[in-house]
């Protein structure tokens, strides 16, 4: 075992003496020391349960002969980090986390590891971080949280975002603000739409680094404590058989987690952390790949934001799993990946089936015979750029406009909320990349002002920033290379007619050659919004988003 380096023979003793401090006996000391990495805090509605996942866990540790130690890791709130300066600081956490993992697991030895995220970075980190180690692991998340209701309607942190627009443009009063303010986030989990942090905890299952049930059994059913409990037995079988995510995540189960994500319309940040957890599993992934998957694969699910459907209405309807079985009648995915279970996914969802078309469309009729999320390439993103095409409205799949261009969201935002932003623009964020930004925040703000102010069926936002997986509409993100980096992006001035052809994938200014030249010739690139601590020291090191913003 890895642990012996610290509890074996005579010259360890220290090490045993430290061990005992902490009340351990000689029996639990000799066992497997089992690290349980937990994100629980009590500022995050998805993490505010963790510490009863973390009891399951240790629980079934303590029942299959392993020692639990428990350990903590950092976690950043998208939604109360959104519209300030916090936003800048959530991407950045998905490395601190893997890098702050990486540090305790070394320096103390473990013999296995269970991750305990929920939420948006902090899952792809810990994915990441069990990939870089490559010890036998697993990952139980906390779970979704239920949909908010009101006037009978569904609703979800995303109403929340476009009721601020509502409320500006006053389509809604102050006192209905409030009380969506009340019923829009009623119990602990991850946002319950198909946002980022459930889209990767779906993800998850299809990687095959969790146990079937983890991106959908919601936040406060007992059946997500009696997951946690069969996630620390279960790991504890992973290391008596040596199973390492490695072993577990490779090109396949990769290409199976892009087509899942098509089927059931991911969150854009998806294709952010798929490409970085490809990098630590030594896997190579193009951008390219995602519109070749895309465009065999069929849109079977509607979730919110696209929908009012919320993730509780998913695992009822079958989860993850009876995904996967839709998706498999027509050979979509390769069923052979091993994954945490010890079985391959053929197994795994052999039983499984949809037992609600509404909520998991057949295979036969989808809601579109192409994926959920597009990358687009041309002038404006050589490297490319990122839209949830499932969460676009038909209109506007096709669209061509005058540019409205600034240099950071919260100019963009003052602009939408005193309309001065015209049905048919197109809205440019830059300076909010990677490297930009820095940090490359969401911007759920701006894409919900939009939507709140009725301008979702006639504007466009194109950014080298991000969006939330909470976001609708004509919101293209990601583009590439960036504009602290002299990307096209850096180059658009007010007035150039920006083109964008979603389904065949284009994204166009167009501006002759000869005059993006002169301009690239005089371009004078902003000086660094930030120029000490973490995120300056990130700036500098950090990649273009279509290489997953990785550091290097």
């Amino acid at each position: 075992m890895k642990s012996d380096v610290i509890k074996k023979g005579a010259n360890r003793a220290p090490q045993r003496s430290l061990l005992k401090a902490t009340g351990l006996t000689d029996e639990e000391i000799e066992r497997p020391l089992i690290g349980i990495v937990t994100s629980q805090n009590d500022i995050i509605p998805g993490h505010i349960n963790l510490d009863k996942i973390v009891e399951g866990v240790k629980r079934g540790i303590l029942m299959s002969g392993g020692t639990p130690l428990v350990f903590p890791s950092i976690g950043v709130c998208d939604g109360i980090a959104m519209g300030h300066e916090g936003m800048k600081y959530s991407l950045v956490t998905r490395e601190l986390i893997a890098d702050s993992t990486e540090c305790m697991v070394k320096a103390h030895a473990f013999d296995a590891l269970v991750f305990i995220p929920n939420c948006d970075k902090i899952v792809p980190g810990m994915v990441m971080a069990a990939l870089r180690l490559n010890i036998p692991s697993i990952v139980i998340s906390g779970g979704p949280m239920l949909a908010g209701k009101f006037n009978d309607k569904q609703i979800s942190l995303s109403t929340m975002f476009e009721a601020v627009g509502s409320y500006e443009n006053r389509s809604i009063s102050e006192k209905n603000l409030k009380k969506l303010e009340e019923k829009a986030c009623p119990t602990c989990g991850s946002c319950s739409g198909m946002f980022t942090a459930n889209s990767m905890n779906c993800l998850c299952e299809v990687l095959g680094i969790a146990l079937p049930g983890n991106g959908t059994i919601p936040a406060v059913f007992s059946e997500r404590v009696r997951l946690a409990k069969k996630a620390g037995m279960q790991v504890m079988e992973l290391l008596k058989n040596d199973i390492k995510p490695r072993d577990i995540v490779n090109e396949n189960s990769i290409k199976n987690a892009l087509t899942v994500d098509m089927a059931l319309g991911c969150s854009t940040n998806s294709v952010l952390h798929l490409t970085a957890i490809s990098n630590e599993a030594k896997v190579e992934m193009n951008l390219d790949i995602i519109n070749e998957i895309s465009s065999k694969t069929p849109n079977l699910c509607k979730l919110s934001p696209a929908s009012d459907t919320a993730i509780e209405e998913l695992y009822a309807a079958g989860g993850v799993a009876a995904v996967m079985s839709e998706l498999s009648k027509k050979n979509l995915l390769n069923l052979d990946c091993i994954t945490v279970t010890g079985k391959t996914q053929k197994v795994n969802i052999s039983e499984i089936h949809a037992k609600n078309n509404d909520v998991i469309k057949s295979i036969e009729s989808p809601y579109s015979h192409t994926g959920g999320i597009a990358i687009l390439r041309g002038n404006l993103a050589k490297d490319g750029a990122v839209v949830k095409r499932s969460a676009v409205v038909p209109e506007m799949l096709k669209h061509q406009g005058p540019a409205r261009v600034f240099n950071c969201e919260e100019d963009a935002i003052e602009s939408i909320f005193n309309n001065k932003i015209n049905p048919g623009d197109v809205i440019v964020i830059r300076y909010e990349g990677p490297k930009g930004g820095p940090g490359m925040r969401e911007m759920l703000s701006s894409t919900a002002a939009v939507a709140g102010m009725g301008l979702d069926k006639s504007v466009a936002l194109i950014t080298d920033g991000r969006f939330s997986g909470a976001t609708r509409g004509a919101a293209i993100g990601h583009v590439s290379p960036e504009a602290a980096n002299g990307g096209v992006i850096a180059l658009v001035e007010d007035g150039d007619i920006i083109s964008i052809d979603i389904n065949n994938a284009k994204l166009e200014l167009n501006v002759s050659e000869e005059i993006l030249k002169e301009r690239q010739s005089n371009l004078k690139l902003l000086e660094p919004k930030v120029k000490e601590g973490y995120l300056a020291r990130y700036a500098k090191l950090v990649t273009s988003a279509s290489e997953g913003a990785i550091l290097k």
